[in-house]
């Protein structure tokens, strides 16, 4: 007798995941490897996804890996082709890719110049092109399949700051130098809900659920300075794990969460409860 844990398998689907060398990128290949979906990592970095396709192949799991330009019209349809003569079919489309202006160590030189009054068109245009038009773009190429299998599932990743303004006193630091979070994140994030509902009720009636996942801050690395300061406006107190948001993207990707769609996953550690 079938059980709901059955509801979570993903055995003989076909996931392609953009953005997929990024920190949830890989995260999310992951996990629906492990619940038994054949994985095609694709990123503009083609080196890290094949690479991290490889680790995984290296585990056993069914992974592949392609460059992909989502914000290219030939690039997105050629990422569904890959796929399709790759595994043969595909189920489930991740929209991982964007620009998102992070603050770890790594990054959180590079926004300083982030603020709005300032902010170059250049940097506005590109951020709509990658969060939205790419996310538009994967989208249309990957709907054609699922159409014809009867089926499919797509996943857009929002951000806390698509649902709330961006607290900037947390980019303030001890010697009084800021920097921003930037306005396309949030501009392009609450996007990410409208496109979300919109193919929802546009494909009522076909089989085809669109759901958003919003995650909170992940911990990478960051310096206590933020990491305190980013905690202490979370309900639980702490910045999320790194694997925290894979069970909600395996229940938003399989018959788990077959009566979800046009919805809203939020795994913020309770930040916009308050």
């Amino acid at each position: 007798m079938p059980t709901v844990l059955d509801k979570f398998k993903m055995q003989g689907q076909v996931a392609l995941i953009t953005g997929a060398a990024g920190l949830l990128g890989r995260q999310f290949a992951l996990a629906l490897a492990q619940a038994g979906a054949a994985v095609m990592l694709a990123d503009l970095a083609s080196d890290q996804a094949a690479e991290y396709a490889a680790e995984l192949q290296a585990q056993g799991f069914n992974a592949a890996a392609l460059r992909a330009d989502v914000t290219e019209l030939e690039s997105a349809q050629a990422m569904v082709a890959v796929t399709l003569a790759h595994f043969g079919r595909l189920d489930v489309l991740i929209n991982s890719a964007a620009l998102d202006p992070k603050f770890d160590p790594e990054h959180s030189s590079s926004q300083v110049a982030n603020a709005f009054e300032t902010y170059s068109l250049e940097s506005w245009r590109q951020a709509l092109d990658v969060n939205l038009t790419g996310m538009f773009l994967a989208s249309q190429a990957a709907v054609a399949p699922m159409l014809r299998q009867g089926k499919g599932v797509i996943v857009n990743i929002c951000s806390t700051y698509g649902l709330n303004g961006p607290d900037q006193r947390l980019y303030e630091r001890p010697d009084g130098s800021r920097s921003f979070k930037p306005a396309y994140y949030s501009v392009t994030k609450a996007g990410v809900l409208g496109f979300t509902r919109y193919l929802a009720a546009y494909y009522a009636g076909q089989n085809i659920r669109v759901n958003a996942l919003t995650p909170g801050g992940v911990f990478n690395g960051h310096d206590d300075v933020f990491t305190q300061a980013y905690s202490s406006r979370t309900i639980l107190g702490r910045m999320a794990h790194l694997d925290e948001m894979s069970a909600a993207m395996l229940f938003l990707c399989s018959d788990a969460s077959s009566y979800m769609t046009g919805g809203n996953l939020v795994v913020d550690g309770g930040w916009t409860a308050w």
